[in-house]
């Protein structure tokens, strides 16, 4: 399942939050804020797709992410290689390490990141 774009805003805030209650949610939105029905139909279509989850205390409901964001983003940038790189990890890395603009620095940081990552698996 994909979340829609504003979907995946109030997603952010509610992993960011680990737990809120619906004025916790509205209040992270810039103004203008959007209106409580709003939030409550994007929630609902979340709780839908599997995305959230909440807690009943009297009238009020506290929210809560089913799903993890690492996993969720995991899955969007698996779509996004299999969809623009021809479902190759290479492409997108070269793309990513050339089309970016990224600085050495950045540069460095990432081939530190896949030489820990690399070790760590012949190590398995």
């Amino acid at each position: 399942m994909q979340l829609s774009k504003t979907e995946e805003q109030l997603m952010d805030y509610l992993w960011k939050a680990e737990k809120a209650f619906m004025k916790d949610l509205i209040d992270s939105f810039p103004e203008p804020k959007p209106a409580t029905t709003t939030v409550a139909t994007l929630l609902k279509r979340m709780q839908d797709k599997g995305f959230v989850g909440y807690t009943l205390y009297g009238n009020s409901r506290e929210y809560y992410p089913i799903v993890p964001k690492t996993e969720y983003f995991s899955k969007q940038v698996g779509g996004m290689i299999k969809t623009f790189f021809n479902d190759s990890v290479s492409q997108f890395g070269s793309f990513f390490a050339k089309d970016t603009n990224m600085s050495t620095a950045e540069l460095e940081e990432l081939r530190n990141i896949i030489e820990i990552e690399i070790n760590r698996k012949k190590s398995e």
